[in-house]
This record gives structure tokens, C-alpha cells and sequence, in this order.
């Protein structure tokens, strides 16, 4: 039985989840959400950006799962941030839903203070459920706290056993703001597969590396969602949950941190990019 996690606005989210990011509209990911749901996946994190936000939609109503128990996170893109309302009711549109569970600001360029508002809005008329951040550092986070009503539920971030953002941990500690993980597996960097003190646990408790990680993430309070395709994977990782990590081991993985993002990329850079992106429905 997989974890739950209370956020600061008092809902319940799942721990565990499958991200659908880079996953082609249509049957790949219509297949990749309701294999993941039969497993027990009840969270499923998607975006504008994604452009499956239709296929995650089709494949939690032809489930047979009551849509109360599936958690639907997406994410605002910068291009919409100005007209963030109407984004907000074309998401809802092609989720099928008349509620997201979690919504995002998925960059940290454009009008973030307008969106914001807009998804504060959105809580209060019920079309949302809880709103959070992605990718947000620096200055435009410390703003977007000190800015925002109502405080983000969660911030999604990098964050692996090579980059576990202590500091951003301790940041949002007063505000209860929660860390979910992309990039969880280290990019699948085989560096990170083939540590030593990773390999020693996994075969401690016949897992592989990979399910050593992500038990590690659910032990830290970090929300977690890798992303797969693959039956076999889809399986492998969800079964973290049938053992548990020592103080001394969660202690071991802990010193593994390098502090090593993998996406690098400059906020300058990020404006010139995410700026130019013009998203299709």
C-alpha cells in the first residue's frame, strides 16, 4: 500500500505516481496511465507542456477507478500565464474534469504573479484543488512566496540522491511546502546505478538500485513519479513499498549528495527559451 502526504491547504495527495512527460499523445500514453492505474498508480503528473493531457484523460475514465481516487497533477505554461483563466478551462477540458487535484506554474519566466493569482482564483471557484510551482529558484521563488496568498503546496524541482536540495528543503519548511521529483533516477546516470553503497542495500533487500532510490525519496517526504512505458518497470517501481530504509541507510544515500543538477540551464537562458514556446491543445 503506497503513502499519502498532507499538504499545507490539509489535502492528501499520493506519494508515488507515474509522470507521463515525453510521452506521445495518443496510445502510448493512454497505455502507460491505465497499466500504471491496474498496478496501483493513483497519481498521475502531466502539463500543457506535454501535450497527453487528452490521452491521461481518456485513460482515467475508461479505468473502471472512481476519478476521487486518482490525483491529476498538470502545469500552466509561461505562454499562457497572461490569459491563465482560459488555460485553466482548457485544461479542464481536455483532462474531462471539472477539478484538477494539482496545478503548477511549470516555469519561472513571464507573468508568474498574474498566473498566480489566477490560479489562486481557481482554488476558490473550485476548479482547483491545490497550486503549486515548478522549477522556481532564486529570487523569483523568495517573490512568488512573499507575493502569493496562498502558499504553494508543492515546489517540483530536480532532486535526486546527486542533487537532494538541502537548502530548498529547509526554505519551505515554515511555508509545509512539499518537493516533488523529476529527474529521481538521476537522469538515469549510470554512475548513480552503479554506486557502491546503493548497490550494497539493493542486494540486501533483493531490489534493484533503482527501487533503492525511490524508497529513499518516499522515506525523505519527497514526492516522486518516474516515468515509464515499460510493464515490467511500471511494476518494478511501485513495488518499493513491502520494505524499509535504516536510519543508517537513509544516512549512507544522504552522503552522496554533490549537489550535481543535470539541467543547467541559466535563467536567461530559460527566458529565451520558454518564452518562445507557443503551446498547441
Amino acid at each position: 500500500m503506497q503513502k499519502k502526504i498532507v499538504l499545507n491547504d490539509g489535502n492528501i495527495i499520493p506519494q508515488f505516481g507515474l509522470g507521463v512527460y515525453q510521452i506521445p499523445e495518443g496510445e502510448a500514453t493512454e497505455n502507460a496511465v491505465k497499466e500504471a492505474l491496474r498496478l496501483g498508480y493513483r497519481h498521475i503528473d502531466t502539463a500543457h507542456a506535454y501535450q497527453n493531457e487528452r490521452s491521461v484523460g481518456r485513460a482515467i475514465h475508461s479505468s473502471g477507478i472512481p476519478i476521487s481516487e486518482i490525483w491529476i497533477t498538470s502545469k500552466l505554461w509561461p505562454s499562457d500565464y497572461d490569459d491563465a483563466s482560459q488555460a485553466i478551462e482548457r485544461m479542464l477540458e481536455l483532462l474531462n474534469l471539472k477539478q484538477i487535484d494539482l496545478l503548477l506554474l511549470h516555469q519561472q519566466v513571464g507573468n508568474y504573479r498574474k498566473a498566480w493569482i489566477a490560479l489562486e482564483n481557481a482554488v476558490k471557484s473550485g476548479k482547483v484543488k491545490s497550486i503549486g510551482i515548478s522549477n522556481f529558484d532564486g529570487e523569483r521563488l523568495v517573490d512568488l512566496f512573499n507575493f502569493a496568498d496562498i502558499k504553494p503546496s508543492a515546489l517540483q524541482v530536480e532532486t535526486h540522491p546527486y542533487h537532494q536540495q538541502k537548502e530548498l528543503q529547509e526554505f519551505l519548511k515554515p511555508y509545509g511546502t512539499k518537493i516533488e521529483s523529476w529527474y529521481p533516477l538521476g537522469h538515469g546516470d549510470q554512475r548513480l546505478l552503479d554506486e557502491s553503497r546503493l548497490k550494497k542495500i539493493a542486494q540486501k533487500y533483493n531490489k534493484t538500485v533503482a527501487q533503492i532510490i525511490l524508497r529513499w525519496h518516499i522515506q525523505e517526504g519527497i514526492i516522486v513519479f518516474p516515468r515509464s512505458t515499460r510493464v515490467e518497470h511500471l511494476a518494478e517501481n511501485i513495488n518499493i513499498f513491502d520494505f524499509e530504509l535504516s536510519c543508517t541507510e537513509i544516512k549512507e544515500i544522504r552522503k552522496l549528495d554533490k549537489k550535481q543538477p543535470y539541467f543547467t540551464m541559466t535563467y536567461d537562458e530559460q527566458v529565451q527559451n520558454f518564452l518562445s514556446w507557443k503551446l498547441k491543445d
